[in-house]
């Protein structure tokens, strides 16, 4: 399991080519890359802020958690905080799996998550200024789908 914070850009290509090159005996490896998106009228940029050692260790608990749920030979979770443009990769999640509906099923529970549950912290810089984005009512929805799905 891999979990990287990180202000730098990351390729995607790179990683999800070095994610599949360590996997072995696994069916199925499964990606995604969150980008970020403009606002109509125009996004100048985005701050993401996060705390140090416990994004980190918050973000290896829903790893964990994906790991409990699903039989997962492995995991990568890339998160970038900083200053970042429209279009900019965000964050990327990979998983790997002996078959593939696990493999997307993690994987989804993962960006859920990370979109809801994740410590991290989002101002959206427009040009009539800047304003903090607030959690959104799908997103929460999308999370009690999969207390209800929980096997324990």
């Amino acid at each position: 399991m891999v979990v990287r914070v990180q202000e730098s850009p990351f390729s995607l290509g790179a990683e999800a080519e070095s994610f599949a090159a360590r996997q072995r005996g696994m069916g199925a490896v499964v990606t995604f890359t969150g980008i970020v998106r403009d606002l109509p009228g125009g996004m100048a940029h985005m701050e993401i802020e996060h705390y140090p050692g416990m994004t980190e260790a918050a973000l290896r608990k829903i790893a964990d958690e994906a790991c409990r749920r699903w039989d997962l030979g492995d995991v990568l979770i890339i998160h970038r905080h900083g200053r970042l443009a429209p279009d900019d990769m965000i964050m990327m999640v990979a998983t790997a799996a002996r078959h593939r509906v696990a493999a997307f099923e993690a994987a989804e529970f993962l960006m859920d998550f990370l979109k809801s549950r994740a410590p991290f912290w989002k101002k959206e810089h427009l040009a009539e200024g800047a304003q903090w984005v607030a959690a959104k009512d799908e997103d929460e929805a999308a999370l009690d789908r999969w207390a209800a799905k929980d096997p324990s």
